[in-house]
């Protein structure tokens, strides 16, 4: 096993076209790290600079302590999963597995050893003697793992390796991928345009934008504490709500309500010099419907009238979308392409927010409806730069009610907290 580390690694193409721009990260041994970002942002470069497949423009790349820039991929002591499960069809999974073995002249007795371990941790073992031609999408996957698995490398590569399964088998064998790394304790980069399964395997995540590193952390950080608009917007599922906010008079003026701002987050706004105009991010979860929303938990949030223009049950919740006045002060650069990324670039509907309510509620499509918002887990962000501007704002500072906004269908019911006051903070659990 071995540690990663990229120090200003740049690449950049005969044309000029720059596809990372001096991303630098440190994985560690034995970590799950998942790269992931839309498409073009630069991840599969990275993970074959890793690999050796693509040269390094600047920067330095070590593993295992040694700087391997100059390598070629056979010396770096890793293996490499693509996409494609890329198996000889001649072959049977037994020779499939240990063809790279077979090749180095490694003794047959340890071939055999090395190719049943691994069909064993693989529940490959039944079908060693199948051609893949006889093995469904998700067993021919394993079988290139198990390829991989028996060279003993110092870290495995990893490059989409569930893309070409359906939705069912992509959720079981992400979890026999999950399970393997644990198992193995190796090195393991894993790159993805997926945020599902770069919040669901990894131990900590990077999200590319661009060919820039935008944020590289655990994916709980990441989900509760993005630090910019983009990071905000790509992690989860459905997306974050985006609306404009306005500050005037101490308040931040959104579609939902008038909500107070904390001394902390006020000063934080004036000392990065943030606009009049700024962008709130609310995630679905963080509505209900008012009706089922408790005496105690009312105070910590806005209640706001909305008609539902479309309901989707799925079982455990709901899901509603509802129109607010949200286009004016939400446009930038991060917001046009998460939009271009989920192909609603040339789409009606960026007024929509989507809410996830509790099954128990009695919402239908069509009704105008009292809905609660909770105002702790809200992000503020500066349109120009996408920063997050409540990342540091003190959640322990108390806030006064807020005024109702006249000229709005609903208001703030009762006391709010600051908009600057995200539920990830310490002493504040996600709601």
């Amino acid at each position: 096993m071995a540690d990663i580390v990229l120090d200003q690694v740049t690449k950049r193409f005969p044309d000029g076209a720059l596809a990372v721009d001096k991303i630098s990260l440190d994985i560690a041994d034995g970590e799950f790290v998942i790269l992931v970002g839309p498409s073009g942002c630069g991840k599969s470069t990275t993970l074959n600079m890793i690999a050796g497949l693509e040269d390094i423009t600047e920067g330095e790349l070590r593993i295992g302590g040694q700087v391997v820039n100059n390598k070629s991929p056979k010396d770096r002591d890793i293996a490499m999963v693509f996409q494609s499960y890329a198996l000889y069809p001649h072959m049977t999974v037994r020779e499939n597995m240990g063809f790279a073995l077979k090749l180095a002249k490694t003794p047959q007795a340890t071939i055999d050893e090395k190719v049943n371990e691994a069909a064993r941790i693989l529940d490959l073992t039944q079908h060693l003697e199948r051609k893949p031609a006889n093995l469904s999408g998700g067993q021919r996957q394993r079988v290139a793992m198990g390829r991989a698995i028996v060279r003993d490398p110092s870290a495995f590569l990893m490059d989409e390796p569930l893309s070409n399964l359906d939705a069912k088998l992509r959720v079981q064998t992400r979890t026999e991928v999950s399970r393997l790394q644990r198992r193995l304790g190796t090195t393991m980069v894993y790159v993805t345009h997926d945020q599902t399964e770069a919040m669901t395997l990894g131990d900590r995540v990077a999200v590319m934008r661009s060919g820039q590193l935008q944020q590289f952390a655990s994916p709980k950080e990441l989900y509760d504490r993005p630090s910019n608009l983009f990071v905000a917007g790509f992690m989860g599922s459905p997306a974050m709500n985006f609306m404009p906010g306005t500050v005037e008079e101490g308040m931040l003026r959104t579609p939902l309500g008038d909500l107070p701002l904390s001394g902390q987050l006020r000063q934080e706004l004036e000392r990065s010099g943030a606009p009049r105009d700024l962008i709130v991010g609310i995630r679905p979860e963080n509505f209900e419907d008012a009706s089922l929303v408790s005496a105690d938990a009312r105070p910590h949030g806005v209640t706001f009238r909305a008609t539902i223009d479309v309901m989707e049950s799925m079982g455990s919740d709901v899901f509603v979308h509802f129109a607010k006045d949200l286009e004016q002060g939400v446009d930038s650069a991060e917001l046009r392409e998460l939009a271009r990324d989920s192909g609603r670039a040339n789409t009606e509907g960026g007024d929509e927010v989507v809410a996830r309510l509790d099954a128990a509620t009695r919402v239908r499509e069509g009704d105008d409806v009292e809905l609660w918002a909770d105002v702790r887990s809200m992000h503020v962000f500066d349109p120009a730069s996408g920063k997050n501007l409540a990342i540091g704002a003190n959640p322990d500072t108390p806030v006064e009610a807020a005024a109702p906004a006249a000229d709005r269908p609903a208001a703030a019911s009762g006391p709010a907290t600051s908009a600057g006051s995200p539920a990830d903070s310490p002493d504040l659990p996600a709601q």
